[in-house]
């Protein structure tokens, strides 16, 4: 997995809710202007990601567009597979499909769906959706879905969106590198990602191909501000309430990597949030940019040498201001670390 340049820089746009929809896409298309190489949208409890995705499309023009994530409980693969035909119709074959299975949380309490298999039905739905994006009688007999008798009602793409999946632990980070085409890392130190690539490079030998043909890509929480105490808050905050109040996913994979996440979740739980950010202040430095422009750039070039690392996607913390989210941006776009990277 050895390369020579540094990854490639994205923007992961906010979970947190944006004033309009209007100020979700301009900074899509903020993004463009300042030379990242693609806008992944996350789906969460807020605006739609297929509208969102469909109105970025129309007002870019060079961007990548991608979904970070689809989760597998609230679409069909099928319709998934319709959306990405037509995303990536509308975006001019910009588009790349990004799948998850989410957490409980939100799968159960806000979709109402049982959170069962979630990596079984992941595979289903690599294995589907490329059939519908193939333009093919789509006949599948799985474990979760049966299908027969339909193919797409339109062309297919001429150029099928690329699948990829999201996973933290080691068997989720082995079926992205066995059946997809890129892995999405979320909470990862650069040596945590070092151990998760031994997962997918088990998962790509398995599958019958080279790792290196499974495209990375790192999420990674970023707060720049003059004020370095006020982004490193905002980084810790953010990873407090997914390690503490997002379930167990974000608490198992930090306690994989040797950071003490466990009495995070438990003060989090117990309603001491002050107590979960001492605790994660500890680490936060491992797994997240904040500070100055000159300290975040430095931070940020660190997880970008990474070997085996094809992106980095900046994302922004849930409590970030406008100004918080524009200064980042700007300040850690590609011009302003540097062009010697991939695509």
């Amino acid at each position: 997995m050895k390369r020579e340049t540094a990854a490639s820089l994205a923007v992961h746009l906010p979970v947190a809710a944006q004033s309009s929809l209007d100020r979700l896409v301009d900074l899509g298309v903020r993004a463009e202007r300042l030379g990242y190489g693609r806008v992944w949208l996350p789906e969460t409890w807020g605006r739609d990601a297929v509208t969102t995705l469909a109105v970025l499309a129309e007002r870019t023009e060079r961007i990548g567009l991608g979904s970070s994530l689809f989760t597998v409980y609230s679409r069909s693969p099928a319709l998934v597979g319709q959306t990405a035909a037509t995303l990536q119709e509308a975006a001019g074959g910009r588009f790349r499909v990004g799948l998850g299975p989410s957490g409980p949380a939100v799968v159960e309490q806000w979709h109402g769906v049982d959170f069962e298999r979630p990596l079984r039905r992941t595979r289903e739905y690599v294995d589907i959706v490329r059939q519908v994006l193939s333009g093919e009688r789509v006949s599948y007999d799985g474990d979760c879905f049966e299908l027969d008798g339909f193919r797409l009602r339109c062309d297919p793409p001429e150029t099928p969106p690329p699948v990829d999946v999201g996973g933290m632990g080691p068997k989720a980070v082995e079926l992205a590198g066995r059946f997809a085409d890129g892995w999405h890392a979320i909470m990862c130190s650069p040596d945590g990602l070092r151990s998760r690539f031994a997962d997918l490079e088990r998962g790509a030998s398995l599958g019958g191909r080279a790792v290196d043909d499974v495209h990375t890509t790192l999420v990674l929480p970023c707060a720049v501000s003059e004020r370095a105490e006020h982004a490193r808050r905002l980084v810790t905050t953010h990873v407090a309430f997914y390690v503490g109040g997002m379930g167990t996913f974000y608490r198992d994979a930090l306690e994989r990597q040797g950071y003490p996440a466990a009495s995070a979740h438990a003060a989090w739980q117990d309603g001491d949030r002050d107590a979960a950010r001492d605790v994660v202040e500890t680490f936060v430095d491992d797994l997240a940019v904040s500070g100055t422009p000159d300290d975040a750039q430095a931070a940020l070039a660190r997880f970008r040498a990474v070997d085996g690392l094809d992106e980095v996607a900046i994302a922004f913390p849930r409590g970030a201001t406008a100004d918080d989210i524009e200064t980042t941006m700007r300040v850690l776009s590609p011009e302003s670390s540097g062009r010697n990277h991939r695509t």
